[in-house]
């Protein structure tokens, strides 16, 4: 007699579902992760990822001299050394809940556990992107203490970093543009700006990208809660907005043959053994490993400001 097929006994069938509900909470909230220039190292081979750029040549101005060989050039490398770490988190339910609960639990948790590794995978690479050396402040100022409330983004603001950026022959990112990463706060600031193009202004040719709210000279704006914010870090304990705008490969993001995707992990009660002696237990949860690592400082800028209340 063939065997009857349950949900309980198809456990593959239950990983794919879960998996498929974690990952639907995660990938739209990967907006740091997005930008980054992705490494994968195969396994075995240790937790150190090496990049390796090679520098660019001055031009070679001095005209060459009729049959005398020139001295030449010598290519130089900037290697960049990271190390990837593993994060993860986890949920118990009790087999009570499981039967008299009104809610799917299982499911809900899943996709709550989802959107919290979005927010690590994306606040750990932001922290590292933040913490860049190419910075402007507003109102002038020389570091964070000297930003006031009142000091918030401007278009002038974004002219400079976008000529930081070409000045170091920064590559754009999107269609010759290059990326911002900003809090609804700042947002709000620069939508109020002569020079704002809003994304609803956009020309039907231009492909609207996840979270995209408009552009302005030469960066085209990604609304984000993740981004950066110095809570009380300005003058009078103002909090400071930390804007990104990026270049292409200004950092990367590592992992191990694709660890930086959380893995969905299930334990149904029970298989704990004698840890869990009643089948009382069960548990949802994630792993991932993965770092990020600044690669060129000149190819982003950093944009301290303050925002309207």
């Amino acid at each position: 007699m063939a065997t009857t097929q349950t949900y309980a006994i198809l456990t593959a069938e239950q990983k794919t579902y879960y998996d498929r509900a974690l990952l639907s909470r995660l990938i739209p909230n990967l907006y740091f992760y997005k930008y980054g220039q992705k490494k994968t190292a195969p396994k075995n081979e240790g937790d150190t990822v090496n990049f390796r750029r090679f520098n660019s040549l001055e031009a070679a101005t001095t005209p060459l001299t009729e049959g005398v060989v020139p001295a030449g050039n010598t290519l130089s490398i900037t290697a960049v050394t990271a190390t990837v770490n593993q994060y993860g988190d986890f949920v118990q339910l009790s087999d009570k809940l499981d039967m008299v609960g009104i809610d799917p639990v299982a499911q809900e948790a899943t996709e709550v556990l989802g959107e919290q590794g979005a927010l690590t995978v994306d606040t750990v690479i932001c922290e590292e992107v933040s913490a860049g050396t190419n910075v402007i402040y507003g109102g002038g100022g020389t570091g964070t203490a000297s930003v006031e409330a009142t000091d918030v983004m401007t278009s002038e603001l974004v002219r400079k970093a976008v000529r930081a950026l070409r000045r170091a022959n920064a590559k754009p990112i999107e269609g010759g543009y290059y990326i911002g990463l900003i809090h609804p706060d700042v947002a709000y600031d620069i939508m109020n700006d002569p020079l704002w193009q809003d994304v609803s202004k956009y020309n039907g040719g231009t492909a609207i990208m996840k979270g995209e709210i408009g552009k302005l000279g030469g960066v085209r704006f990604i609304e984000t809660t993740n981004a950066k914010v110095k809570a009380d870090a300005g003058a009078s304990g103002a909090d400071v907005h930390c804007s990104m705008i990026i270049g292409k490969d200004a950092y990367g993001v590592i992992d191990i043959e694709g660890s930086s995707k959380p893995q969905t992990i299930i334990k149904p009660a029970g298989s704990a053994g004698t840890a869990d002696p009643l089948n009382q237990i069960s548990t949802v949860g994630w792993k991932a490993m993965f770092t990020a690592k600044r690669l060129n400082e000149l190819c982003m800028v950093r944009i301290e400001t303050g925002a309207t209340a």
